[in-house]
């Protein structure tokens, strides 16, 4: 996303590493843009801190505040040195009203950012260490856009950990569910990937899942 010197400017902010950008559940009136650097976002899951995302340059954080004017869903952390647009309610109905186009690509991007964002919370939701996994891989194929109906194998580009992150699962509890499913055919682990070998099979799995 371009914008001009005078902007990043007038709006820009820094942040060392580890220094904490906004908390969960604190209120929020601000969404960010980083210009430069990393920043992870972290959520308490069961009394647990899970990673959930590292965000770097070109991505938007913290837009749920302007949008439902909710508090923090999570936190943001600055992973090294972070430079970032700092985007008030005020001064972003300015950029929407002074240019348009940038106005169209940001709403796009919220649109999409709210649709994963809700997409990912709603793991957390089952209680089912198996719904959970197998949700996140129906998330992953998804984003590859992958037809759910299609019987064809599918290659996701993950790992365990990456798996256990989105799960807020421990990496060794992630382990055993992939390894049963291993096991029964479902899915294959090997060389980084998980390769779902029936995504409507693994579909109607982790409905039946969900709804014990």
């Amino acid at each position: 996303m371009n914008l001009s010197d005078g902007m990043a400017s007038k709006f820009g902010v820094s942040y060392q590493p580890e220094d904490v950008i906004f908390l969960e559940y604190e209120p929020g009136d601000s969404f960010y843009l980083i210009q430069s650097g990393r920043v992870k976002i972290l959520k308490v899951v069961k009394d647990a801190e899970k990673l959930l995302d590292i965000l770097g340059p070109g991505d938007i954080f913290g837009e749920m505040a302007i949008l439902e004017d909710a508090p923090r869903s999570a936190s943001a952390v600055a992973v090294d040195d972070v430079k970032l647009l700092l985007f008030r309610k005020e001064n972003f109905d300015v950029i929407l009203q002074s240019n348009p186009a940038m106005a169209l690509k940001l709403l796009k991007i919220f649109a999409k950012r709210i649709y994963d964002q809700r997409r990912r919370l709603m793991v957390f939701t089952y209680d089912d260490d198996d719904a959970r996994v197998l949700d996140v891989l129906l998330m992953l194929a998804e984003q590859q856009k992958i037809d759910p109906e299609s019987t064809d194998s599918v290659e996701l580009e993950t790992t365990e950990e990456q798996i256990a992150n989105w799960t807020a699962l421990k990496v060794e509890d992630c382990h055993k569910v992939l390894e049963r499913f291993d096991k029964l055919r479902r899915i294959r682990v090997a060389n980084g990937k998980i390769i779902i070998r029936n995504i409507s099979e693994i579909q109607r799995l982790a409905y039946s899942k969900r709804k014990r």
